[in-house]
């Protein structure tokens, strides 16, 4: 099974950027589709973003305009560019990679957001 392993998450303030990583242990081109996935406390986990083999993304209506994903197939890659953080943005992120042979998470890292 695809191992995903996201980059360490961090603290900022609000208005502050934030880049994240997650990294495939094979190659990401086997899969259909990747996104960002996040859970905050006492909320269920939520779709962000969306990239498809292809590079066709999909957003949650809310993070349009902050929120960036994009893939480096080279890298075996996906990385989630988050603008204008707001505290509402604090969670726990989840990279998601989803092909015919199934569903693979990777572990979350934690966002937080301080006013």
């Amino acid at each position: 099974q695809v191992q995903l392993v996201e980059s360490l998450g961090g603290s900022v303030q609000s208005g502050g950027s934030l880049r994240l990583s997650c990294a495939a242990s094979g190659s990401i081109f086997s899969f259909n589709l990747m996104g960002w996935y996040r859970q905050a406390p006492g909320k269920q986990r939520e779709l962000v973003a969306t990239i498809t083999r292809g590079g066709n993304t999909n957003y949650t209506d809310s993070l349009k305009g902050r929120f960036t994903i994009s893939r480096d197939n080279a890298k075996n890659t996906v990385y989630l560019q988050m603008n204008s953080l707001k505290p509402e943005d604090t969670a726990v992120y989840y990279c998601k990679a989803a092909s015919i042979g199934g569903v693979s998470w990777g572990q979350g890292t934690q966002v937080t957001v301080s006013s």
